[in-house]
């Protein structure tokens, strides 16, 4: 047995058991050892960007890691954007990248980066593996430190000599990672908030992390039932459940100022999995934190902790762990519209045609921002969204989310700029047969930065800026896009075909993709 083989069934002793990958070179030993090696489902993508994300989007839904198999530090930096997005979501995630033959690095090859420094900013635990003997070892590490609560990426680099050496037969094998328990959150804070919640100044839970899952939204529902509190999710949410039969926790608006206007009622913000909400981004004259100046921020529980124990611990000392949740949502699917194509249209279709269990991956950006209030009576569903704000996250994510849960519809709302980052996506769904289907917002233009130009105070675009900020001249051709990668498609002008075309979607078992002009 060499080195990959090692890394291979030591990564499958683990439970590792998906490898998205792009490899090249230096990793042929390891792509030899999955022909020989049984049980390791390897998924390939066209740009190391839908790698990543993948891998992020598989562990969302999973809450298992998958690896990815990346090429030299070049190929690692293709995808650091995704695993910027990633690390933000605290998804767990095992990258082996290959790296020279140790006696190659010295030569300064082409290819030859400092891999460990590449790795580092988007990364939580990074180690290169120093000789065939010690892959087992080095492997059971990576998965303890991405599976250490609440999930972390850990980058794991792979000469390869180390890969392509004998290890020896009679190595013994070492035991394996132990799946650490989330800690609880602290017994004087709990107290402490409480006396906030019983003290009848106007209070918000914060929710965040695991709290965002049905189980923790019924427990704040049952705690603002008794104390008359708030319940909201932050706006950069990993996954939070939504629709019919759930609390209706709305996120922190995007938009500063409509951001201020929903936090301005709160005396007490209590963050259970959440941080202290602040804005993407500065802008000249506008407070960079969005709570009101005054307010008591309580650090009750971090990602990390035990969030669903915190709630219950809660609930208990308020006598409301047998309450009705406040905020349950009924089932009501809106009519389908018909006319023009409008924001506000999109959105009634896109709530009204939600399969029951759906996983909903939002990257619609400026497109969808009407969605969260039309989509509370939906069916319920599960709704991940960019949580780094690095541009390509939606179709890799759907990628890894359909490969995590094959027997649920996957559902991109996804924007055309945005879309182009990471197009090569449809052809992974194409070869990997996924049921995702994928509605692209085609306003032909960067909107969110044309309002992003006006928030920054550098006035109105003229003829060169507004040349960057439109997707014109000439136009994406979605439907050719889609169906060049092996991808059904269909193109949608109005509300009435754009149902149609949805529906269609939903209905196949294949991907397929809508393209809605706006």
């Amino acid at each position: 047995m060499n080195g990959a083989e090692s890394l291979v069934r030591t990564l499958l002793d683990e439970q590792v058991e998906v490898c998205f990958s792009n490899p090249g070179t230096s990793e042929m030993h390891f792509v030899a050892a999955l022909d020989r090696i049984e049980g390791m489902r390897c998924v390939l993508g066209l740009f190391e960007g839908v790698v990543t994300g993948a891998a992020d989007g598989y562990w969302r839904i999973a809450q298992r890691p998958a690896s990815t198999l990346l090429h030299l530090g070049p190929g690692l930096a293709n995808g650091l954007a995704n695993l910027h997005n990633a690390k933000k979501a605290h998804s767990g995630i095992v990258n082996v990248v290959g790296e020279h033959a140790t006696a190659h690095v010295a030569l300064d090859a082409p290819l030859t980066s400092d891999i460990e420094g590449v790795a580092r900013p988007m990364s939580n635990w990074v180690h290169t593996i120093g000789s065939s003997v010690g892959v087992q070892a080095a492997a059971r590490a990576a998965v303890q430190a991405a599976t250490t609560p609440p999930g972390r990426i850990a980058t794991l680099v792979l000469p390869a000599d180390c890969a392509w050496n004998t290890v020896p037969a009679d190595q013994p094998s070492t035991g394996r990672s132990t799946r650490l328990v989330r800690p609880p959150a602290d017994a004087a804070l709990i107290d402490a908030t409480v006396g906030l919640l019983r003290s009848g100044e106007a209070t918000l839970l914060l929710l965040g992390g695991v709290a965002c899952r049905e189980a923790g939204l019924a427990m704040a529902g049952r705690i603002a039932e008794v104390t008359g509190c708030q319940v909201m999710v932050e706006f950069p949410v990993a996954l939070v459940q939504r629709g019919a039969g759930r609390v209706n926790a709305a996120r922190i608006p995007y938009v500063p100022e409509a951001a201020m206007a929903a936090l301005k009622p709160y005396r007490n913000i209590v963050l259970i999995g959440s941080t202290d909400p602040v804005s993407f981004f500065a802008y000249p004259g506008k407070p960079g934190r969005q709570a009101p100046a005054g307010a008591r921020i309580v650090p009750l529980a971090d990602v990390g902790q035990d969030l669903l124990g915190t709630l219950e611990a809660l609930a208990d000392a308020l006598g409301a762990r047998d309450k009705t949740p406040k905020g349950r949502t009924a089932l009501s699917r809106l009519a389908l519209p018909e006319g023009p194509m409008t924001l506000e249209g999109l959105g009634q279709v896109v709530a009204a045609l939600i399969p029951e269990n759906a996983i909903v991956v939002d990257e619609s950006v400026t497109g969808g921002r009407a969605l969260g209030a039309l989509t509370a009576t939906a069916a319920p569903h599960d709704f991940l969204t960019s949580t780094g704000g690095a541009i390509g996250f939606g179709m890799p994510t759907a990628i890894g989310a359909a490969i995590a849960a094959p027997d649920r519809k996957v559902l991109v709302l996804e924007g055309d700029g945005s879309a182009m980052y990471t197009i090569q996506s449809l052809w992974t769904m194409a070869r990997e047969g996924l049921d995702i289907t994928v509605l692209v917002f085609a306003n032909r233009a960067y909107r969110i930065l044309q309002g992003e130009f006006a928030g920054v105070g550098a006035g109105t675009p003229g003829p060169r800026a507004n040349h960057m900020l439109m997707l014109d001249n000439p136009s994406l051709d979605f439907v050719g896009l889609a169906r060049s990668m092996g991808v059904e498609a269909g193109r949608a002008t109005d509300l009435g075909s754009l149902a149609r075309e949805l529906a269609r979607g939903l209905a196949s078992k294949g991907p397929y993709l809508v393209e809605a002009v706006l």
